[in-house]
Protein backbone atom coordinates (compact mmCIF):
# COMPACT_ATOMS: atom_id res chain seq x y z
CA UNK A 1 0.00 0.00 0.00
CA UNK A 2 1.37 3.36 -0.89
CA UNK A 3 2.45 5.67 1.98
CA UNK A 4 2.61 9.29 2.16
CA UNK A 5 4.96 11.26 4.82
CA UNK A 6 3.51 14.46 6.90
CA UNK A 7 6.87 14.95 8.67
CA UNK A 8 7.61 11.95 10.85
CA UNK A 9 3.67 10.85 10.77
CA UNK A 10 2.87 7.85 8.15
CA UNK A 11 -0.67 8.28 6.10
CA UNK A 12 -1.64 4.90 4.46
CA UNK A 13 -3.63 5.29 1.22
CA UNK A 14 -5.03 2.88 -1.57
CA UNK A 15 -5.74 3.79 -4.79
CA UNK A 16 -8.82 2.51 -7.36
CA UNK A 17 -9.85 2.88 -10.87
CA UNK A 18 -8.15 4.19 -14.65
CA UNK A 19 -5.03 5.83 -13.74
CA UNK A 20 -6.41 8.54 -16.31
CA UNK A 21 -9.73 9.17 -14.66
CA UNK A 22 -9.83 12.44 -12.81
CA UNK A 23 -8.71 12.03 -9.34
CA UNK A 24 -11.88 11.67 -6.39
CA UNK A 25 -10.34 11.62 -2.80
CA UNK A 26 -12.90 9.78 -0.02
CA UNK A 27 -12.17 11.28 3.83
CA UNK A 28 -13.63 8.91 6.07
CA UNK A 29 -15.59 9.98 9.08
CA UNK A 30 -14.56 9.73 13.01
CA UNK A 31 -13.00 6.80 14.26
CA UNK A 32 -14.37 5.16 10.40
CA UNK A 33 -11.79 3.17 8.39
CA UNK A 34 -11.76 2.97 4.38
CA UNK A 35 -14.78 0.58 4.52
CA UNK A 36 -17.41 3.50 4.81
CA UNK A 37 -16.69 4.46 1.66
CA UNK A 38 -16.77 0.64 -0.54
CA UNK A 39 -20.42 1.42 -2.19
CA UNK A 40 -19.15 4.89 -3.28
CA UNK A 41 -15.79 3.55 -4.48
CA UNK A 42 -17.27 0.65 -6.10
CA UNK A 43 -19.79 3.22 -8.08
CA UNK A 44 -17.32 5.74 -8.89
CA UNK A 45 -14.07 3.95 -9.78
CA UNK A 46 -15.34 3.06 -13.09
CA UNK A 47 -14.81 6.27 -14.26
CA UNK A 48 -12.44 7.85 -11.55
CA UNK A 49 -9.33 7.53 -9.85
CA UNK A 50 -10.59 7.20 -6.35
CA UNK A 51 -7.70 8.24 -3.87
CA UNK A 52 -8.51 6.37 -0.36
CA UNK A 53 -6.46 7.93 2.56
CA UNK A 54 -6.72 6.29 6.28
CA UNK A 55 -7.24 9.55 8.69
CA UNK A 56 -4.43 8.95 11.08
CA UNK A 57 -5.04 7.06 14.11
CA UNK A 58 -7.20 4.68 11.53
CA UNK A 59 -6.18 1.71 9.76
CA UNK A 60 -2.88 1.61 8.44
CA UNK A 61 -1.89 4.89 8.89
CA UNK A 62 0.07 5.91 12.00
CA UNK A 63 -1.52 7.02 15.44
CA UNK A 64 0.96 9.54 17.02
CA UNK A 65 0.16 11.11 20.35
CA UNK A 66 -3.09 13.17 20.10
CA UNK A 67 -4.93 15.32 20.58
CA UNK A 68 -5.28 16.16 16.70
CA UNK A 69 -6.06 19.11 14.90
CA UNK A 70 -8.29 19.94 12.04
CA UNK A 71 -4.76 21.40 10.28
CA UNK A 72 -2.92 18.26 11.11
CA UNK A 73 -5.65 15.79 8.93
CA UNK A 74 -5.80 18.69 6.19
CA UNK A 75 -1.87 18.93 5.77
CA UNK A 76 -1.85 14.62 5.77
CA UNK A 77 -4.33 14.83 3.04
CA UNK A 78 -2.09 16.97 1.21
CA UNK A 79 0.98 14.91 1.81
CA UNK A 80 -1.27 12.20 0.02
CA UNK A 81 -2.26 14.52 -3.04
CA UNK A 82 1.14 15.08 -3.06
CA UNK A 83 2.35 11.38 -3.27
CA UNK A 84 0.06 10.28 -5.54
CA UNK A 85 1.75 9.77 -9.58
CA UNK A 86 -0.33 11.55 -11.48
CA UNK A 87 -1.14 9.77 -15.02
CA UNK A 88 1.81 11.27 -16.66
CA UNK A 89 4.42 9.77 -14.44
CA UNK A 90 4.91 13.11 -12.53
CA UNK A 91 4.54 13.08 -8.95
CA UNK A 92 1.17 15.22 -7.11
CA UNK A 93 -2.12 15.97 -7.95
CA UNK A 94 -2.59 19.67 -9.22
CA UNK A 95 -6.40 19.12 -9.11
CA UNK A 96 -8.42 16.89 -6.82
CA UNK A 97 -12.28 16.46 -6.11
CA UNK A 98 -12.74 16.14 -2.59
CA UNK A 99 -15.77 13.89 -1.15
CA UNK A 100 -15.83 13.86 2.77
CA UNK A 101 -18.10 12.79 5.20
CA UNK A 102 -18.74 14.36 8.74
CA UNK A 103 -15.28 14.39 10.22
CA UNK A 104 -14.37 13.77 6.59
CA UNK A 105 -16.24 16.86 5.41
CA UNK A 106 -14.71 18.90 8.50
CA UNK A 107 -11.21 17.84 6.89
CA UNK A 108 -12.50 18.88 3.59
CA UNK A 109 -13.33 22.08 4.09
CA UNK A 110 -10.19 22.84 6.25
CA UNK A 111 -8.77 21.86 3.25
CA UNK A 112 -10.26 23.67 0.93
CA UNK A 113 -8.96 26.69 3.10
CA UNK A 114 -4.97 26.03 3.39
CA UNK A 115 -4.40 24.27 0.32
CA UNK A 116 -4.55 24.65 -3.37
CA UNK A 117 -5.59 21.55 -4.96
CA UNK A 118 -9.32 20.89 -4.30
CA UNK A 119 -10.80 21.44 -7.64
CA UNK A 120 -14.49 20.67 -5.83
CA UNK A 121 -15.94 19.86 -2.63
CA UNK A 122 -18.92 17.41 -2.33
CA UNK A 123 -20.06 17.66 1.82
CA UNK A 124 -21.80 14.78 3.47
CA UNK A 125 -23.69 14.78 6.69
CA UNK A 126 -21.16 17.39 8.13
CA UNK A 127 -20.96 20.84 10.11
CA UNK A 128 -19.09 24.10 9.83
CA UNK A 129 -18.50 23.46 13.77
CA UNK A 130 -18.35 26.51 16.18
CA UNK A 131 -20.69 27.94 18.77
CA UNK A 132 -23.38 28.46 16.08
CA UNK A 133 -23.60 25.20 14.73
CA UNK A 134 -26.13 22.24 16.52
CA UNK A 135 -24.34 19.83 18.48
CA UNK A 136 -24.93 16.05 18.46
CA UNK A 137 -28.60 15.53 20.46
CA UNK A 138 -28.09 14.81 24.01
CA UNK A 139 -30.38 11.55 23.70
CA UNK A 140 -27.84 10.80 20.61
CA UNK A 141 -24.37 11.18 23.15
CA UNK A 142 -25.98 9.74 25.84
CA UNK A 143 -26.50 6.54 23.39
CA UNK A 144 -23.10 6.38 22.56
CA UNK A 145 -21.84 7.28 26.06
CA UNK A 146 -23.78 4.58 28.33
CA UNK A 147 -23.14 0.93 26.71
CA UNK A 148 -23.82 -1.65 28.86
CA UNK A 149 -21.09 -3.58 30.74
CA UNK A 150 -22.60 -6.66 29.93
CA UNK A 151 -22.24 -6.26 26.34
CA UNK A 152 -19.16 -7.23 24.18
CA UNK A 153 -17.02 -5.69 21.45
CA UNK A 154 -19.54 -6.66 18.80
CA UNK A 155 -22.50 -5.43 20.92
CA UNK A 156 -20.78 -2.46 21.65
CA UNK A 157 -20.16 -1.60 18.12
CA UNK A 158 -23.98 -1.90 17.35
CA UNK A 159 -25.16 -0.37 20.28
CA UNK A 160 -22.83 3.08 19.44
CA UNK A 161 -23.74 3.08 15.83
CA UNK A 162 -27.08 2.63 15.95
CA UNK A 163 -28.39 6.41 16.19
CA UNK A 164 -26.20 6.90 12.63
CA UNK A 165 -28.90 4.47 11.06
CA UNK A 166 -32.54 4.39 10.27
CA UNK A 167 -34.84 3.02 12.70
CA UNK A 168 -35.21 -0.76 11.61
CA UNK A 169 -32.15 -1.16 9.75
CA UNK A 170 -30.36 -3.76 12.35
CA UNK A 171 -33.70 -5.79 11.74
CA UNK A 172 -34.12 -5.43 8.53
CA UNK A 173 -30.60 -5.90 7.37
CA UNK A 174 -28.84 -8.38 10.16
CA UNK A 175 -26.23 -10.12 7.80
CA UNK A 176 -25.06 -6.62 6.36
CA UNK A 177 -24.98 -5.08 9.80
CA UNK A 178 -22.53 -8.21 10.85
CA UNK A 179 -20.51 -7.47 7.99
CA UNK A 180 -20.15 -3.85 9.11
CA UNK A 181 -18.72 -4.93 12.84
CA UNK A 182 -16.69 -7.05 11.38
CA UNK A 183 -15.11 -4.40 9.00
CA UNK A 184 -14.93 -1.76 11.71
CA UNK A 185 -13.32 -4.31 14.02
CA UNK A 186 -10.61 -4.61 11.71
CA UNK A 187 -10.24 -1.32 10.05
CA UNK A 188 -11.76 1.14 12.45
CA UNK A 189 -9.20 3.60 14.39
CA UNK A 190 -7.92 2.45 18.16
CA UNK A 191 -8.86 4.19 20.81
CA UNK A 192 -6.06 6.25 21.53
CA UNK A 193 -6.89 7.44 17.42
CA UNK A 194 -10.49 7.60 17.60
CA UNK A 195 -9.98 10.27 20.76
CA UNK A 196 -7.53 12.16 19.19
CA UNK A 197 -9.35 12.49 16.29
CA UNK A 198 -12.56 13.57 18.55
CA UNK A 199 -10.56 16.31 20.14
CA UNK A 200 -10.46 17.39 16.49
CA UNK A 201 -13.65 17.62 16.07
CA UNK A 202 -14.65 19.15 19.08
CA UNK A 203 -12.38 21.83 18.33
CA UNK A 204 -13.09 22.29 14.91
CA UNK A 205 -14.45 25.81 13.69
CA UNK A 206 -14.14 27.55 10.68
CA UNK A 207 -17.88 29.44 10.41
CA UNK A 208 -16.17 32.75 10.24
CA UNK A 209 -13.71 31.55 7.05
CA UNK A 210 -16.01 29.00 5.31
CA UNK A 211 -17.61 31.64 3.02
CA UNK A 212 -13.84 31.73 1.66
CA UNK A 213 -14.87 28.82 -0.07
CA UNK A 214 -15.52 29.64 -3.93
CA UNK A 215 -15.26 25.90 -4.97
CA UNK A 216 -18.36 24.54 -6.39
CA UNK A 217 -19.82 22.80 -3.44
CA UNK A 218 -22.36 19.69 -3.32
CA UNK A 219 -23.84 19.05 0.10
CA UNK A 220 -25.66 16.23 0.99
CA UNK A 221 -27.57 15.39 4.48
CA UNK A 222 -30.16 13.20 6.02
CA UNK A 223 -33.08 15.06 7.16
CA UNK A 224 -33.49 12.41 10.20
CA UNK A 225 -29.81 12.58 10.63
CA UNK A 226 -29.57 12.22 14.60
CA UNK A 227 -25.78 12.69 14.84
CA UNK A 228 -24.74 16.23 13.00
CA UNK A 229 -28.54 17.18 12.23
CA UNK A 230 -29.61 18.30 9.07
CA UNK A 231 -29.94 21.98 10.45
CA UNK A 232 -25.83 22.07 9.88
CA UNK A 233 -26.15 21.29 6.05
CA UNK A 234 -28.47 24.51 6.01
CA UNK A 235 -26.32 26.90 7.85
CA UNK A 236 -23.40 25.24 5.58
CA UNK A 237 -25.55 26.33 2.06
CA UNK A 238 -26.00 29.68 3.49
CA UNK A 239 -22.89 30.17 4.18
CA UNK A 240 -20.91 29.00 1.09
CA UNK A 241 -21.98 31.03 -2.37
CA UNK A 242 -21.24 28.29 -4.64
CA UNK A 243 -23.25 25.22 -2.73
CA UNK A 244 -26.04 23.07 -3.43
CA UNK A 245 -28.06 21.29 -0.71
CA UNK A 246 -29.52 18.11 -1.17
CA UNK A 247 -31.74 17.03 1.61
CA UNK A 248 -32.05 13.23 1.67
CA UNK A 249 -35.73 12.08 2.67
CA UNK A 250 -35.78 10.30 5.58
CA UNK A 251 -31.62 9.77 5.46
CA UNK A 252 -30.17 8.74 8.69
CA UNK A 253 -26.48 10.02 9.18
CA UNK A 254 -25.23 6.90 6.90
CA UNK A 255 -27.75 7.59 4.44
CA UNK A 256 -24.66 6.85 1.89
CA UNK A 257 -24.63 3.61 3.41
CA UNK A 258 -28.03 2.42 3.51
CA UNK A 259 -28.56 4.32 -0.09
CA UNK A 260 -25.89 3.95 -2.44
CA UNK A 261 -26.89 4.42 -5.48
CA UNK A 262 -29.04 8.05 -4.46
CA UNK A 263 -25.48 9.05 -2.63
CA UNK A 264 -23.43 8.25 -5.56
CA UNK A 265 -25.64 9.59 -8.56
CA UNK A 266 -25.66 12.83 -6.81
CA UNK A 267 -21.93 12.44 -6.19
CA UNK A 268 -21.05 12.04 -10.32
CA UNK A 269 -23.78 14.55 -11.26
CA UNK A 270 -21.81 17.28 -8.89
CA UNK A 271 -18.20 16.02 -10.83
CA UNK A 272 -19.32 15.46 -13.85
CA UNK A 273 -20.84 19.06 -14.04
CA UNK A 274 -17.95 20.56 -12.58
CA UNK A 275 -14.81 18.64 -14.46
CA UNK A 276 -11.55 19.43 -13.59
CA UNK A 277 -10.70 19.27 -17.46
CA UNK A 278 -12.80 22.19 -17.87
CA UNK A 279 -15.88 20.08 -19.73
CA UNK A 280 -19.33 19.83 -18.22
CA UNK A 281 -22.63 18.11 -18.70
CA UNK A 282 -24.57 21.00 -17.62
CA UNK A 283 -25.74 21.84 -14.14
CA UNK A 284 -23.97 24.09 -11.59
CA UNK A 285 -24.11 23.90 -8.12
CA UNK A 286 -26.39 26.36 -6.59
CA UNK A 287 -28.77 26.25 -8.83
CA UNK A 288 -31.72 24.80 -7.48
CA UNK A 289 -31.61 26.41 -3.96
CA UNK A 290 -32.10 23.49 -2.26
CA UNK A 291 -34.20 20.00 -2.95
CA UNK A 292 -35.01 16.61 -1.56
CA UNK A 293 -33.93 13.35 -2.73
CA UNK A 294 -35.25 9.91 -2.04
CA UNK A 295 -34.53 6.50 -3.01
CA UNK A 296 -37.44 3.83 -2.55
CA UNK A 297 -35.76 0.76 -3.04
CA UNK A 298 -31.64 1.66 -2.86
CA UNK A 299 -30.98 0.45 0.58
CA UNK A 300 -31.23 -2.95 -0.81
CA UNK A 301 -28.37 -2.60 -3.05
CA UNK A 302 -25.97 -1.97 -0.36
CA UNK A 303 -25.91 -5.84 -0.03
CA UNK A 304 -25.04 -6.81 -3.46
CA UNK A 305 -21.78 -4.90 -2.96
CA UNK A 306 -21.04 -6.36 0.45
CA UNK A 307 -18.60 -9.11 -0.53
CA UNK A 308 -16.19 -7.15 -2.58
CA UNK A 309 -13.80 -4.24 -1.83
CA UNK A 310 -11.36 -3.04 1.48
Amino acid sequence: MPTAHNGDVEIHYELDGPDDGEPVVLLEGLGYGRWMWRWQRERLSDEYRVVLPDNRGTGDSDVPEGPYAMADMAADLDAVLADVEAADGTAGLDAVHVVGASMGGMIAQQYALDYDRAATLTLLCTSHGGEESVPIPEETAQTIMAVPESYDERETIKHRMEPAVSDGFYEERPDLVEQIVDWRLARDATEAGRNAQAAAVQAFDVSDRVGEIELPVQLLHGDADRVVPVENGRMLDEKLPNSDLVEVEDGPHLFFVEQPDLAAERTREHLRAHSIGGESDGGAAGDTGGETASADSDAADADSSAAGGN
